[in-house]
Parts: structure tokens; sequence; C-alpha cells
């Protein structure tokens, strides 16, 4: 019961935080992502790790909540914009995917091979934005890192869940 119910919630979720999450002003979704990015990424940051992204434009977009931003390195910070003229590099995924990798529960590669992780654009920039996502240390997320791991174990345990259908009980 209790794995049926957390199968359910696992796959209706997207829907149901879909429209919710689209009422959030693109102000508030900077600011908190902006902070957000600098706080997780402060030591790469400070080690100009992602220099490679000054005057260029990763795209992120979360395909099952309607939601994408455009990430760019200027000054020592990483920002956050609504809009860009050009994307050098697009990452899209669904939110259980991009979950599921940011727990190190999944991996990349194995999800861009399943196409249930889509990068188009500069290869090379894509290559090194995955390489670097690769190597950073969850403890850097301080106690973000305990929520992050719960919720990726949630979607990865309601996944692994077998319903039964009217087909596989007879």
């Amino acid at each position: 019961m209790f794995q049926h119910l957390q199968r359910r919630l696992v796959e209706q979720a997207p829907r149901l935080l879909r429209h919710p999450l689209k009422l959030v002003p693109f102000p508030l979704q900077q600011n908190l992502m902006e902070a957000l990015l600098g706080r997780v990424f402060r030591e790469a940051i400070e080690e100009g790790e992602f220099a490679f992204l000054a005057g260029k434009w990763l795209k992120v977009e979360v395909s099952d909540l309607g939601l994408c931003w455009f990430i760019s390195e200027q000054e020592g910070k990483l920002v956050v914009a609504r809009k860009c003229e050009r994307a050098d590099v697009c990452f899209s995924g669904n939110s259980q995917d991009l979950v599921l990798i940011a727990g190190r529960r999944e991996d990349p590669d194995s999800l861009f091979f399943q196409r249930r992780l889509k990068i188009e654009g500069d290869t090379e920039l894509g290559l090194e934005v995955k390489n670097l996502m690769d190597s950073l240390d969850l403890d850097g997320l301080g106690l973000m890192k305990y929520p992050l791991m719960d919720l990726a174990t949630f979607i990865e345990r309601a996944r692994e869940t077998h319903v039964p259908t009217a087909a596989t009980m007879s």
C-alpha cells in the first residue's frame, strides 16, 4: 500500500507542482537560484572553475515543471537570467531525473544515452559543465545534502516499486 502511494506521489508531483511554480515571480526565482548556486558552488567559484562560462550561457530546463533558467559566470559569480540572446548549451530533463543526478543516484551519461537527459548545443561546453558537476562533492551542499539525498532515495524507491496490474494479478 505504502509503495503504491509513494509511486503515485512521485508520478503526480510534477503535474501538481507545475502551475504553482509558474506563479513564483522570476525575480524571486532568480534571487533564490543565485543564492543557492553561490552557496553550493562557493569553493568551485572561488577557484575559478566556472570561468569557462564567462560570456556563455547554459540553459537549464526542467521539462515537466515548465521551468527554465539561463546561467552564466560574470565577475566571479554565477548569474541567472530569464532570457538570453542565445544559449550556448542546453541541459534538459524531467524533475525526477535531475534530482537523481544531483543526488548521485543516476549517472548523467546513462540518462543521456537513454534520452532522458538532453544536452544540446556546444558539445565541448556541455562536457565541461557535466564534468564539473560530476567532480563536485555533495558535502559542499552542507545541510541541503540530506533533504536532496532523501528526495533522491524516495524517487528511486518509487521507481523500483512494481505496481500490480490486472494482467499480472491473474
